[in-house]
Formats: structure tokens, sequence, C-alpha cells
């Protein structure tokens, strides 16, 4: 009683909203064009997203506090070059990779080369600004970091070649070059494997504690620049320094083409990953002009008076106004933009051209011989309640998503730009598009072609004419209207098929509203065509021949085979399913920042980025339990250790390494950090006072560990800290790890997984509550098994397409939710609606009635698809593998495997209702209707 109550209420409010925008249907043209036109012009305010590395990392994680605390302790900013990280760094850098095409990289030709190439850079000069008294040249030298010394910071590999040459020139011996670690003229100890890449060792050199083996060639050097920036000017300076540095690499690839250099910089990620938004302008425009001609197809039909092309271009015209209003919005409230954004329009396209189409069919089906206003309050009362619902869903999914919850702020932007554009779609589509819908209803009265919008002659006149015209101007509309035949599917036959009301059968004497918005079922079997809705391409099929044959006895086999392969590779690719952490796979193709990429991942996947480990807390280094537990922990890692180091001096000078606390701190302090050789690990200890006359505590410390990895760099380095984080719980020494790129991959999955989890949990919720109400329960339990069906489906395929769990898909399963929703749940609900007759019957009525707006909806949106997977741009080509993949998902359940499903399972149809034929022994009900037209009474007359 409750459920019919609403729906009797909610109903009436459509039905008096419907009334209210055919009677003004100027205004609600016209209001919403001249507020896109006027939000529009804000796009002066226009800003691009320049954090790339806040939208696309976890926005709180455990290693950005970490990070911060090893900031206190030892700035990241000085150490960024003994911290090395693959992915983006903190800062301003320029970075390059050299690799031979034949021989080594450090043959002497291209050894003298690469250090020619480091001289030019280290004297380039950059002018800011560019012109001006006030113009400055700025050298590396003035831009670079500093060590303690004030001497610019550069790569051991440069020192040691530099060493090579020298004895080279002088004929001396040449210093044997081991890898990882290396050791350089002064004695120190340097790490090197993330400078020398697809190494050939000559045999295992030995040395004064070093563990390594003699280089004999090495294909690929990277050599890394990095940069201050303090404050705007030096920002601004660094990042000429940065566009000059591309411009010497390049210039110098093209005087060494044996060499091949790969550049990268800090705004390269940027640049190329705002790229793909310009690259796929084209490719948006031909969606929207390959999506408008199918538009106009699906609106359009033989007769010429009913034909209603118009309403394909102007669908897409209400969904281009309310994006440009949405954008309008977004640039006045500050927001920026990013190339996430470009799934934004199809979330729109696949929500208002499924509301389009369903307001068309349901146009459709109303009785021709009413007045405009009623026929468009009638489509109101049928089609508003579930494209609300639609709706409903789309907002809960992407709000939720767009909240506070949300730990990646490219998601949540995402989300929260995308809850804006649907919300202003919907209301553009009951406004804007309603109106078109009765200006279009004036052109049909008034006998008018849909297209031409010129009145169609009379029979006698267009027998006169040429067989092409009279195949344009062909309509069965005036005599169709005037001289309706007799039949058992008669206009006056009202059955309520609202799909969300438990009893249909219901007649509502004294409303005159209630009879205006019902509509006739289709005639299984017609005599002289009195269906002329039959005329439409689309519809004729499905009622001719896809109902009875999807819904075949020897058909429904082999679609529960179909759904159970289905499932059977969705869980294949469920199980397969892998992180997508690296930035790189949303930026644009043969960029700088891919084929950097490439380059790394090939000749430099040997060993992990430098892991800094941090003992942040005093600790009794003098102890020999607490040196055993950190040399225990450092096993099998390339290192280098201040503590071993140290340990070792202690035995060479034959003293022991377990001493009390003043002799250790004291021999460490006068003694092992004034050798040449030890004194850079100076900057690895921090020591704390304590009373006067007393040897300082060892407060904090670090050592850099290096991991020998395969091609899985990512995944294996996921493990690894994760690992050594379990092991920091127990151990009695308070340690911790850390790595820049360690942002990325700290809980990604856990962050881009969770918005699609609170939104899915949201929507289950909101359909068993709304079940006690609104939504029948069998209705619920089904929409909410076809999405997790949906949800199931798209994730497996997608994995199985070589797409990774990243921002960019989450997004796209986040959407798949309110699409599936979209084109199933009115094919649901009018099924279930239905009592009386046998399911099979039911499942016809629901296709014919549902099936084909949803039809017209994933022809269309597949095919403004098909552009966008010609985007040279790894984003884009997430994008289209996702939305394809739900789009074939979704047609899958609402075409094939619902269809079958609901003629043998649950909601039974056993009880008495409304029966999608009436025969003409039932009694039929005349409800009071005003005279709007003259036709009115001569068809009362004839029936």
């Amino acid at each position: 009683m409750l459920r019919q109550v609403l729906h009797a209420g909610l109903r009436t409010s459509f039905h008096a909203l419907g009334r209210f925008v055919a009677s003004h249907p100027v205004f609600f043209a016209s209001g919403p064009v001249l507020l896109a036109i006027l939000l529009g012009s804000s796009f002066s305010r226009y800003r691009v997203e320049e954090d790339v590395e806040g939208l696309l990392v976890p926005k709180h994680s455990l290693a950005k506090i970490e990070g911060n605390l090893v900031d206190s302790l030892f700035p990241i900013n000085r150490s960024k070059h003994a911290l090395y990280s693959d992915l983006q760094t903190p800062g301003r850098y320029g970075r390059v990779i050299i690799t031979t095409k034949k021989g080594s990289v450090l043959d002497p030709l291209q050894m003298d080369a690469i250090l020619e190439l480091h001289r030019r850079i280290s004297q380039m000069q950059v002018t800011v600004p560019a012109s001006g008294l006030n113009s400055f040249n700025y050298t590396f030298s003035y831009l670079c970091l500093l060590d303690d010394k004030n001497f610019c910071i550069i790569d051991d590999i440069i020192r040691a070649m530099e060493e090579i040459q020298s004895a080279r020139s002088s004929n001396r011996t040449l210093p044997v070059l081991r890898y990882p670690i290396t050791e350089l003229a002064d004695g120190r100890q340097a790490y090197i494997g993330h400078q020398l890449g697809g190494v050939a060792n000559g045999g295992a050199v030995q040395g004064a504690g070093l563990r390594g083996e003699g280089v004999r060639s090495a294909k690929a050097l990277q050599l890394t620049y990095y940069l201050q920036s303090r404050g705007g000017l030096m920002d601004r300076v660094a990042s000429q320094w940065e566009k000059a540095f591309c411009t010497e690499l390049k210039q110098f690839g093209d005087l060494h083409p044996k060499l091949t250099v790969y550049p990268s910089t800090s705004s390269s990620l940027r640049t190329d990953f705002q790229f793909s938004s310009v690259l796929a302008r084209r490719p948006l425009l031909a969606s929207l002009g390959v999506c408008g001609v199918l538009a106009v197809l699906c609106c359009s039909m033989r007769d010429c008076v009913r034909s209603k092309p118009w309403l394909g271009l102007l669908a897409l015209l209400s969904i281009t106004l309310s994006g440009l209003t949405a954008a309008g919005i977004l640039n006045l409230t500050r927001a920026t933009y990013n190339s996430t954004y470009l799934g934004i329009p199809f979330v729109m396209l696949g929500h208002g051209l499924f509301g389009s189409f369903e307001m068309l069919s349901s146009w459709r089906r109303t009785r021709e011989d009413q007045h405009v206003k009623e026929r468009v309050a009638s489509v109101f009362e049928d089609v508003m309640l579930r494209f609300s619902g639609s709706t409903l869903i789309h907002l809960l999914t992407l709000g939720l998503a767009a909240s506070p919850l949300t730990n990646m702020d490219a998601v949540r932007l995402f989300c929260r730009t995308a809850t804006l554009a649907v919300a202003v779609s919907y209301i553009y589509t009951l406004s804007f598009y309603s109106s078109c819908l009765v200006f279009t209803g004036y052109l049909e009265t008034g006998y008018r072609h849909g297209c031409f919008c010129r009145r169609v002659p009379k029979q006698d006149r267009l027998d006169s004419k040429p067989a092409w015209y009279r195949y344009l101007m062909y309509t069965r509309y005036q005599d169709e209207t005037q001289n309706p035949p007799i039949s058992n599917n008669s206009n006056l036959n009202h059955v309520n098929s609202h799909p969300l009301t438990m009893n249909n059968s219901t007649v509502h004497s004294g409303h005159p509203h209630t009879a205006n918005s019902t509509h006739g079922p289709p005639n299984p079997t017609p005599s002289l065509d009195p269906n002329p809705q039959d005329s439409h391409l689309l519809l004729g099929c499905m009622r001719r021949c896809y109902g009875d044959w999807i819904t075949n006895t020897y058909v429904k086999p082999f679609v529960v085979l179909l759904y159970l392969v289905y499932i059977s590779f969705g869980l294949m690719g469920f199980l397969q399913v892998s992180q997508g952490s690296d930035p790189s796979a949303l930026v644009a193709m043969d960029t700088a920042t891919v084929l950097y990429t490439r380059a790394q991942q090939h000749y430099f996947s040997s060993y992990s980025p430098v892991i800094g480990f941090y003992i942040y807390e005093s600790a009794p280094y003098w102890n020999s339990s607490v040196q055993h537990d950190l040399l225990e922990y450092a096993k099998g890692f390339q290192r280098i250790s201040w503590l071993e180091a140290y340990l070792n001096y202690l035995s060479d000078r034959n003293e022991s390494t377990s001493q009390p606390r003043e002799n250790f701190t004291h021999t460490l302090r006068h003694y092992f950090l004034k050798e040449p050789e030890f004194a850079h690990f100076a900057d690895d200890i921090i020591f704390a006072e304590r009373g006067q006359g007393e040897e300082p505590d060892v407060a904090a410390s670090r050592i850099f560990l290096v991991a020998k990895t395969t091609e899985n760099k990512r995944e294996e380095m996921s493990i690894l800290l994760d690992t050594l984080r379990r092991l920091s719980l127990t151990s009695r020494v308070r340690f911790l790890i850390f790595n820049p790129s360690f942002v990325y991959l700290d809980r990604y999955s856990t962050a881009v997984s969770s918005p699609l989890r609170h939104s899915l949990i949201a929507v289950i919720f909101l359909l068993a509550l709304s079940s006690l109400a609104l939504v029948e329960p069998l209705v619920a339990i089904w929409l909410g098994l076809t999405i997790l069906s949906v949800q199931f489906g798209v994730l497996g395929f997608m994995t199985l397409w070589n797409v990774e769990m990243d921002c960019m898909s989450i997004l796209c399963l986040i959407a798949a939710m309110g699409h599936s929703v979209d084109c199933s749940a009115p094919l649901l609900c009018c099924f279930a609606s239905g009592r009386g007759e046998s399911r099979t019957r039911w499942v016809r009525v629901a296709l014919e009635r549902h099936g084909i707006p949803s039809l017209q909806t994933l022809i269309c949106y597949s095919a403004s698809l098909v552009p966008l997977g010609s985007v040279r741009s790894n984003l884009t080509s997430t994008l289209f593998r996702c939305l394809m993949i739900t789009a074939c998902c979704s047609a899958l359940h609402t075409l094939a495997f619902l269809p079958t499903l609901l003629t043998f399972l649950p909601p039974s149809k056993n009880r008495p209702g409304p029966h999608p034929d009436t025969d003409s022994h039932h009694r039929q009900e005349v409800e009071c209707v005003e005279m709007n037209d003259t036709r009115v009474v001569d068809q009362i007359t004839t029936v």
C-alpha cells in the first residue's frame, strides 16, 4: 500500500511537471541555452592541474608520514642524489639515459662524447627574463644541489669516467670499475647500479671490503642533474633550464647518431600526462559526429510524420550544453582540469542518451489523438520515475567516490566533476530536451515532415509526384489516426504499464491524466498493421524476430552456457588483477616519459631504487647483539653502511667491536669520520649531546640498501616494503625505510579500489532500503545481482585485455555501475510488474518497451568510443578498453542473459494482474477525456 501511494504521488507530480514544461516550451528551450553560453564564457579562467604527483599517489599514506619524519632528520632535498628513485622525484631535475647501438658506452670514443656532453650541460646558460635590463644568465653551477663543501653534486659515474679518461691520457693503469659498488680515487665507495645499465661483468675483483665485479662493457648510462628551487624566481629559472637541457640533448643526439638519448625532467610527467587531452580533441569531435549520425538513424522511422530525426541531434545538443554548463561552474569555482576528465563526456553521453531514447519510446506508445501537452505529461509520468532513479544511482556512486573517504585525488576530482555533470544533464533533459519533444510533437500534430518540417501533401496530390518524392513523404499517420483499425489492441484498452508498480490493473476514474498516461501494449498478430510503430526498424526486428528467438526453448540452454563462459573468463581475469602504480601508464604514447621508462626498464631493472634504512631513535650500537641484528637486516642487499664500514675499521685496527659506549662513540667521531674515505658517512649520522664532558649519543643514523630485482620491479618493491615494515614492528631497533617512489607503491591498490567498494556497498544498501517503499524486493535483488555480475565481468575482461588496476580503470568501474543500471533496470521493473500471463510473454513485452531504448543507447555509445581507441595515449587506451567492455557486458545482460534467466526464475506470474494482450471478452473501461481534437470524436464513434 505504501509503495502504491508513493508511486501515485510521484507519478502525479511528474505528470504535473510534464504538463508545465509542455505549457512553456520556449522558456525551457531557451533558458538552458542562454545559461550554457553565459557560463561557457568563463573559459578565460581555465586552469590545468600542475601537481600530477598529488593526483596519482594516495593522499594519506604511511609512506608520506615516513617521508616527513625522514625529511626532519635528513633533508630529502639534499639526499636526492643518494635516494635515487626510478619514479618521479621531488623537486627539479634533469635526467638522461644514453644508450649505444653498437659497442659499449665505456669505449674511449663514447666515453669522450659523454664527458663532453656533461661539460656542455654544466656550462649551459639560460637567460631569465628572456630580454630586458634585468636579465641574468644562469648556469648549472648556480642552480645545482650543493654538498657540504659547496660543490655541485654530480653522479659518481662521472667521477669514475673522468678518472679512467685521465689514466688513459697519461698512459697509467686504468682503475678497475666495479659493479654495482665501486671505489673512487679518494677511497670512497659509491653505488652505481642505477647509473650503469646493460652491464657485462668481466669476473670477480677483490677489493677492500668491496662487493662487486669488474665491468667489461655497458650498454647504457644514466646521468641526473639535481636543481634547487628556492622560490618563484628560482623555480622559473629551473623550468627554463630543463627546457634548455632537453634542447641540448636533442642536438647531441643529432651529432652522435651511434648514441641514443632518452631525456626526462621533473616536468615531463606533467606535460605528457596533460598531452593526452590535446591528442584527444579531434577524436572527441569525431565521436560526437558518429554518435550524432547514429542517433539520427535511431530516431528515424519509415513514416515521415512520426519520424523524429532531429531529436537525436537535440539529445546530443542537450548533453553538450550540460557539459558546457558544468565546465563553466568549474571555471567559476577555480577548479583545475586534468586528463582523467576525458571520461566525463562518455559518462554523460551514456546516461543522457538513455533518458532521451526512453522518452522517445514512451512518446511513441502514447495515444496519437491526444493533445501534445497530454502526451508530454504522459511521457513524464511513465519515464521520469525510472530516469530519476537511475540518475540517483549515478549521483550516489559518483558522489560517494568524490567524498573525503577517497584517498586519491584523481578519483575524487573526477567523481566530483562527473557528479556535477550528471546532475546538470538530468536537469537539461527535463527542460531542454523535453521542450524539444514538445516542438516535434506539434510538428507531428500539424502533419508535417519530421525532417524537413514542411506539411505533407494529401494522398491525391502525392500520386502525381515522382517516386522519390512519394518515398520521402510516405506516411500513414492521418489515415490511421482518423480511421483506426478495430483490434484487441485499441488505444482505448488502457493497461497501466508503469514498471515500478505492484498492481497495474487499478484504473483511477475521475483523473484524466491517468488515462492519458497509459500506453497500449503491442499486438503480436496484428491485421492491417494496427501498430504504426512497427515502421521503426529496430522495434520491428525486436517484436517479430529477436523476442521470439531469445525466449525460444532451444536457445535458452546456449544462453545459459554463454553466461557460464562469461563467468569463467571473468573469474580467470579476476584472479590475475595486477596493480598499476606506474605513472607512465597514464601518459601519451611515444612521449619522453614513456620512452625513458622503457629504456629504464630494459637496462636498469637489475637493481631496485636505493632504499634508505633509517634508525630514528637512539640505539646501543656498541652492543654486539644490536650490531648482529642490524647486519642481519642488511644481509642479502647491496649496501653502503657506515656501521659495517666502522666495524671493519675496528677489526682492521685489531680493536673489539663490542666496546663501552664512550669508547665506541669517541673512536667513531675522532678517528673513523676523520679518514678521507669515510668522511662522507658524517652525513648519515646525527649526534645528540649529553652532559658536559661526555661523549654524545648517536641519536639517528641511516644506511642505504639496494635489492636485486627482476623485470617485475614494481611488484617486488611492494612486497619488500611490506616485509621490512612488518620486521620493523618486532625489531628491538626502531627503524623505518623510505624512498620517494614508495609514495606511489604504498597501499596503492587499497587507495584505488576503496572508492569502488564504497560505491558498490552504497548502491546495494540503497536498493535494499528502496525495496521497503519504492521498488519491489525482487527487482532490487535482480538489479543488485546484475550490477555485481557486470562489475565482475568488466574487472575480469579488462585484466585479460592487459588493463591494470589504476585510477583510470577504477573510474571506469565506478561509472559502469550507473551504466548497468540504466540498461537493465527498466527491463527488470517492467517484467516484475506484470501478472497473470506467462513469463515468456512478459519478457517479450519488456524487450519491446525497454530493450529498444537500451539497444539504441548501446549502439550510439559504443560507436562513439571507436574514435577514442585511435588516440596514441595509454590513458585513453585504458578508457576505451574499459568503457567498451562495460558497454558489451551491459548489452549481454540486458539483451541476452536477463531475458533468458527471467523466463524460469522468480518473480512469479501466477497472481492476477494486467494482461499484456487484453482479449475482447475483458471489460474495456473508457474514461472521460477532454475533447481537444475532433478526431477523438470520430475515433470513439468508430469504436
